[in-house]
C-alpha cells in the first residue's frame, strides 16, 4: 500500500491534469453535440453520452488496476499482446461489413475496433524490441526485423480497410529514426553491389525517413501543380510537360542541393557525383510512376478525396460535403462562438456535420467556443505533447523513453490529421480526435495508452 501511494505521489500531475481537462471537454461536447431533451441524463446508456460516460469509467477502472501492477511487466507481455492483437486482426476480416470496414469485432453497440488497440500493441513490442538492441551493431536483421513488426499490424489494418489508422503506423518510423535505428544497412547492402562503390556507411540510408517524407512532400507539390501546362525551353514534347516538368525541376534542384550539403568534389569523387545523380534520377522517375501510374490505380473515392483536398477538383455538395460542411460550422463560431449547446450548424440534429460526434467533433467545440476556445483546445494538446517529450527525456529505461515517443507521436498524429481534416488542411480519412471524439474503443485504448505511460513514469526509478 505504501508503495502505490509513493507512486501516486510520483505522478505526473501536469499530464494527467491536462488529460482529465481533455477528457472533460470531450464529454461536455459529446453530451452537447448529441443532446436530447426527451433523455437528458447524461448517464442514460440508451444515449451516446450515456454510453461514452460508461467508457470513460471503464477507461479510469482499468487504469486504476494498471497503477496497482508492477510496471516491468510491459516489457514481458509486449509479444503475447501483440500476437493476441494480431490474432483479432486476423478475426475481424472475417466478420461482417460495417460502412464498408470489416473493422469490429463483437456484437452491435458492444463491438470494439482491434485496430486502436493494435497501436499500443505495436507501441509496446517495438519499445521491448529497440531498448534490446545495440544500435550502433544494427544489420540488416535488425532493420528489417523492427520494419516486420509495423508492417504486420499496418498490412491487416490495410486489409479492413482503416486508410486513418494504417496512416497512424507510419508515426513508428519516426520514432526509430529518433532512437538511431536507421535504414543504413539496407542501402549499405544495395550500394555496394555497383563495381567500384565501397561505402561503409550512407548519407541515405542514415536519413532515409525523413528523405522518404520529403518524398511524399514533392509528390503532393506535383499533384497540386499537375494542372499548370508550362514546356522547358530546351524540350518540346509531352514527356517533359506539365507535372513531370516540375518534378524533373524539384528533382535537378535536389541532386544540386544534395551536392552542396555533402560538399563532394566532381572532380575528387566522380564516382560518388554519379551515383547522386542517378540516385537523383530513380526519384523523379519514382515520383513519376507514382503520379501517372499509381494515383490513377487507387480506388475512386480515394483519388477523389485526394483531389478535393488538394484543390484539384470541386464538389462542394457531393464528395467533398463533409469537410465543405465542417469548415462553414468552424467558421461559424466566429471570435468566441455561440455558446455551449447553441451550436447549429454541426449538431446532431441538423445532420449538416455528418459523424459530428466522431471524426468531426472539433466542429462543434469550434462553434461553441470560438477562435479563442479552439487556440485554448490546441493549446492544451500541444502541451501535453511537449510534456510527454519530456517526460520521454527524463525516462532511465530505453523501453520506457521508446514507448514514450511512441504515445507522442501516435497523438500528434491524430491530433494533427483530426484538426486539419475539420478545417480543410487534411484529406477526410476517418480519424478520431484523442480522448474527444465519441467512441468505446478510442476512448479506451487513448486512456490505456495514457496511463501505461504515467505509470512507467511514476515508477521510472525502479525500472531500468
Amino acid at each position: 500500500m505504501r508503495k502505490n501511494a509513493a507512486i501516486i505521489s510520483k505522478l505526473d500531475w501536469p499530464l494527467f491534469v491536462t488529460f482529465c481537462l481533455l477528457i472533460v471537454f470531450g464529454m461536455a461536447t459529446v453530451y452537447s453535440v448529441a443532446f436530447n431533451e426527451e433523455q437528458p441524463n447524461i448517464f442514460d446508456l440508451s444515449e451516446k453520452y450515456g454510453k461514452q460516460i460508461l467508457w470513460i469509467g471503464i477507461s479510469f477502472f482499468i487504469g486504476f488496476l494498471i497503477f496497482l501492477i508492477d510496471a516491468n511487466i510491459y516489457q514481458r507481455v509486449a509479444l503475447p499482446v501483440y500476437l493476441i492483437v494480431l490474432a483479432s486482426l486476423v478475426i475481424v476480416l472475417f466478420m461482417p461489413p460495417i460502412n464498408g470496414a470489416r473493422a469490429w469485432l463483437g456484437v452491435g453497440s458492444l463491438g470494439v475496433q482491434p485496430a486502436e488497440f493494435a497501436k499500443i500493441a505495436t507501441a509496446l513490442l517495438l519499445s521491448k524490441y529497440i531498448s534490446e538492441l545495440i544500435v550502433k551493431s544494427q544489420t540488416i536483421k535488425t532493420v528489417l526485423s523492427a520494419c516486420l513488426i509495423l508492417l504486420l499490424p499496418a498490412i491487416l489494418v490495410a486489409l479492413q480497410p482503416d486508410a486513418g489508422t494504417l496512416i497512424v503506423f507510419s508515426s513508428f518510423l519516426f520514432v526509430m529514426y529518433r532512437e538511431g535505428l536507421t535504414f543504413d544497412p539496407i542501402v549499405l547492402s544495395v550500394l555496394n553491389f555497383i563495381p567500384g562503390m565501397k561505402f561503409k556507411s550512407t548519407w541515405l540510408g542514415s536519413h532515409f525517413i525523413p528523405v522518404l517524407f520529403i518524398f511524399l512532400f514533392l509528390c503532393i507539390i506535383t499533384l497540386l501543380l499537375s494542372n499548370v501546362h508550362f514546356h522547358l525551353w530546351f524540350f518540346t514534347n509531352k514527356l517533359f510537360s506539365g507535372s513531370t516538368g516540375i518534378v524533373l525541376i524539384l528533382g535537378l534542384v535536389s541532386v544540386i542541393i544534395l551536392l552542396f550539403i555533402r560538399r563532394i568534389s566532381i572532380k575528387r569523387d566522380r564516382s560518388k557525383v554519379v551515383l547522386v545523380v542517378v540516385l537523383g534520377f530513380i526519384i523523379i522517375a519514382s515520383i513519376t510512376l507514382f503520379i501517372e501510374s499509381g494515383f490513377s490505380s487507387l480506388a475512386k473515392h480515394q483519388k477523389d478525396r485526394i483531389e478535393l483536398f488538394l484543390g484539384l477538383k470541386e464538389d462542394p455538395d457531393g464528395r467533398d460535403y463533409n469537410r465543405n460542411r465542417a469548415m462553414a460550422a468552424v467558421g461559424s463560431g466566429g471570435a468566441f462562438g455561440k455558446g455551449y449547446k447553441e451550436a447549429s450548424v454541426s449538431s446532431v440534429e441538423s445532420n449538416h456535420v455528418p459523424e459530428s460526434e466522431t471524426d468531426f467533433i472539433f466542429c462543434p467545440f469550434a462553434e461553441e467556443w470560438g477562435f479563442a476556445g479552439s487556440l485554448f483546445l490546441v493549446f492544451l494538446y500541444l502541451f501535453m505533447l511537449m510534456r510527454i517529450i519530456f517526460i520521454a527525456e527524463r525516462q532511465r529505461s530505453s523501453f520506457n523513453r521508446v514507448y514514450s515517443y511512441c504515445v507522442a507521436m501516435i497523438l500528434f498524429y491524430h491530433f494533427a490529421i483530426n484538426i486539419g481534416m475539420n478545417i480543410g488542411f487534411a484529406p477526410v480519412i476517418g480519424i478520431p480526435l484523442p480522448f474527444f471524439s465519441y467512441g468505446g474503443s478510442s476512448i479506451l485504448s487513448f486512456c490505456i495508452m495514457m496511463f501505461i505511460l504515467l505509470k512507467l513514469d511514476s515508477q521510472r526509478i525502479d525500472v531500468l
